[in-house]
């Protein structure tokens, strides 16, 4: 999935290496003047993956049933599902 990353103009040049497979598929599958640009979007979607497993490391164990009696079942999780999707539609006066 590519994503629409705006190149920033404050950039810098740096050196990296590459297994030779993988530059191989790189340049097999991307064409070379959009190179740049492949890896600056992949490397945005794998930390904002990093990220977001970071957040929910350190938010685990926030939830606590006791808190929450009332989404103790699926049926409970679901009804409230519903009463929220609800309220979504309703248009307010």
């Amino acid at each position: 999935m590519m994503v629409n990353i705006p190149i920033q103009t404050d950039s810098q040049k740096i050196t990296v290496t590459l297994p030779t497979a993988l530059l191989i598929r790189l340049r097999e599958h991307v064409p070379a003047r959009q190179r740049s640009r492949f890896i600056l979007e992949a490397l945005e979607e794998r930390l904002a993956l990093e990220e977001q497993n970071l957040a929910l490391a350190e938010t685990a164990g926030a939830w606590s049933e006791q808190n929450h009696p009332e989404m103790r079942s699926d049926e409970d999780i679901d009804r409230w599902l519903s009463e929220l999707r609800r309220s979504w539609s309703r248009k307010e006066p």
